[in-house]
């Protein structure tokens, strides 16, 4: 398997990563990079491909309705199409219901590598379809919305084939052509004030013909789904009494007008062609993956290289020379004084262990970092193995919901043992906090945001009975799984401080103005946000844009270079802190560690205002409450990172001198 052995030489060359000089680990990057850009599409063993033999059917199912301008998802039947005489619904995961889809039968009738020309697909050939004033104003909203119409045939999405001509000012001939795909197809357009509906699609088809022996009938598989949307006036449309109609030829007929004002009348045809094509059932879906150009990633790699280098420059440098110099001036026994006046970190050995204020929010917050940290290695690294590839639709979502719940034991334990180091004792209540804490904001602010979904008539809503679940996978598996792990935490040996702490707080010098809180977030947050921007485009772009993300082998090599650069900056800040003798170290290594969120919220309003196009009260509320989330989310992730490295590093730092 061509998968499983690029994914062995990316574990293989992440681990060469460790190795000890700078040049051969810049080595073994570009050479994990290359593989990971030359991975491609594979299915994991289990998914089995359907085999159609000649003239059988191919269902033609709808998903929903999408625009980037409002964000809200609408079923495909929310708008007056053609209707099958059975509506069925596919019952859906997890993963799918919380991303509006809702999968449904269509009355298209698509036979394998059968053709056919033009065909009515509601209603008798002389009797057209006709649109109330209030279905018509309704279509029309939705067209001037921009809304996508998404269809999948055997589990692949339809696209919209766009030819793209680089050099416009050439010769014809000599114009190259850039192919390139757009998800779904546009629902209509509007042209000088008026709004046209397209009531014709073409379906263009790929099959791949497998390999039988002489004697067997020849299977087939589909390989590529593609639609060319035609808006057909109805006048120009000849029918017959066996539902097939004449397509008027070349550019004589008009578009299909919708007048929101009055009742419309109009015919929705359809037509289907097949090609034959090489492309293996295996590789079916690199046409959706191909859509952005993956040269960037190649730039945002080396971009993010070269600030772990950077970071790492300084670390050794400053940080690494000074310290040795520091402890082996401290550990001489004479001149002791002299040193204790040009250096100041030893000289809060007693006060830099003293416990903080609220260490009980502190450890419940941390717990829930390393419950996030968890969930989203584990995430990023199967997804990278290609287990959570787009063609399964909601798998990523589900899987990181339940990997989250599960997750909460690691996060119950590092909060009960940290809680207990700093001289908690009301564990219980601790569990209860880590357990609710985060979790509680999250559900709040998506319940709240739910409540404006459903007022739209959105399928985005989460349904009644899916909220239900969600709360009993809370209380009934996340709780449990956090109070075992807290209680077993709370327990085990707290962590071992190398020196004493004073019983009378040591007075703090005034601060210099670049030590303040605001002024280190924006110094830590920089060079870590800035490892990951680029990163960060695409991401937003899947999510607010309806893009497939599926380059999962950057992705990982971006988290990892995240977590070294915040731990790097994090140890760096808190040396600067206690070096101005303050050792109130503990809630702002927290919180300037996770300064790269504030650059995401910036970029996040930049994204907003230069990208999409969204002017509407609830769609703007739902980007900025999903935006709060998701900061949320990122801060306590490097926070948490940041405050354990620089934990590391304080008692590393402390164990190292001798104490009187």
């Amino acid at each position: 398997n061509q998968g499983s052995a690029i994914s062995a030489d990316i574990i293989t060359a992440t681990r060469g990563s460790k190795m000890a000089t700078a040049m051969d680990w810049l080595s073994w990057s570009l050479l994990l990079l290359s593989l990971i850009c030359e991975t491609r599409a594979f299915y994991v063993p289990g998914v089995a491909p359907i085999n159609f033999h000649q003239n059988d059917p191919v269902e033609i199912k709808a998903v929903k309705l999408t625009s980037s301008r409002t964000q809200l998802p609408y079923e495909y039947y929310s708008l007056p199409f053609c209707q099958p005489r059975k509506i069925t619904y596919k019952a859906e995961n997890l993963g799918e219901v919380l991303r509006g889809d809702r999968i449904v039968n269509t009355p298209f009738q698509v036979l394998m590598n059968s053709e056919k020309k033009c065909e009515v697909l509601c209603g008798q050939s002389n009797k057209p379809m006709t649109l109330t004033v209030e279905q018509s104003r309704l279509v029309a909203e939705r067209i001037t919305e921009d809304y996508y119409v998404h269809l999948i045939a055997d589990n692949l999405p339809v696209a919209t084939r766009l030819e793209l001509y680089a050099n416009r000012d050439s010769d014809d001939k000599k114009k190259e052509k850039d192919v390139q795909f757009e998800h779904g197809y546009r629902l209509g357009f509007t042209d000088v004030n008026k709004i046209y509906l397209h009531n014709h699609l073409s379906f263009i088809l790929y099959y791949h013909r497998e390999d039988v022996e002489e004697d067997q009938e020849h299977t087939y598989r589909v390989v590529r789904f593609e639609v060319i949307p035609q808006s057909i006036r109805l006048e120009d449309l000849k029918t017959d009494e066996k539902s097939s109609c004449t397509l008027p030829e070349g550019t004589n007929s008009s578009p299909q007008e919708i007048d929101p004002t009055k009742e419309n009348q109009l015919f929705f045809t359809y037509s289907v062609h097949w090609e034959e094509s090489d492309i293996k059932w295996a590789s079916r879906w690199d046409t959706y993956l191909t859509m952005s150009d993956v040269q960037i990633h190649w730039f945002s790699i080396i971009n993010s290289v070269v600030v772990v280098f950077f970071l790492s420059g300084i670390l050794s440098m400053i940080i690494i020379r000074t310290l040795r110099k520091d402890i082996a001036n401290y550990n001489k026994e004479d001149d002791i004084e002299d040193t204790m006046e040009e250096s100041g970190w030893k000289l809060v050995h007693g006060d830099v262990f003293r416990p903080p204020q609220y260490p009980m929010i502190l450890s419940s917050l941390l717990g829930s970092g390393i419950q996030l940290f968890c969930m989203i290695l584990i995430v990023i690294f199967v997804a990278m193995l290609g287990m959570l590839s787009p063609s399964s639709r909601g798998a990523l979502m589900t899987t990181a919901c339940f990997l989250f719940m599960f997750m909460g034991v690691f996060g119950g334990f590092s909060a009960g043992r940290l809680y207990r180091t700093l001289k908690g004792h009301r564990w219980k209540k601790g569990a209860f906090c880590t357990a609710t804490l985060y979790p509680g904001v999250v559900f709040g602010i998506c319940f709240v945001l739910n409540c404006f979904i459903w007022g739209k008539h959105s399928s985005g809503a989460v349904p009644f009975p899916t909220m239900v679940a969600l709360l009993c996978m809370w209380f009934g598996i996340s709780l449990p799984l956090v109070y075992l792990g807290y209680y077993f935490g709370f327990r085990k040996q707290p962590y071992d401080n190398p020196v004493r702490t004073n019983q009378i707080p040591r007075q703090i010098p005034e601060q210099r103005w670049y030590m303040n809180r605001f002024v280190g977030i924006l110094m830590a947050g920089i060079l870590p946000f800035g490892a990951m921007f680029i990163e960060l485009f695409f991401i937003f772009s899947a999510i607010w844009e309806n893009q497939f993300y599926y380059l999962f082998g950057f992705l990982f090599l971006v988290f990892i270079i995240l977590v070294v650069s915040c731990s790097q900056i994090s140890i760096v800040m808190v040396y600067f802190q206690l070096c101005a003798e303050d050792y109130r170290w503990w809630w702002r290594n927290f919180l300037v560690s996770g300064g790269s969120a504030f650059y995401v919220l910036v970029y996040a309003i930049f994204y907003f205002v230069n990208k999409l196009d969204i002017v509407e009260f609830i769609p703007s509320l739902l980007y900025f409450g999903y935006t709060a989330l998701m900061v949320l989310s990122f801060w306590l992730l490097t926070g948490t990172i940041g405050f354990y490295a620089a934990y590391m590093f304080v008692r590393k730092i402390y164990a190292a001198v001798k104490i009187d």
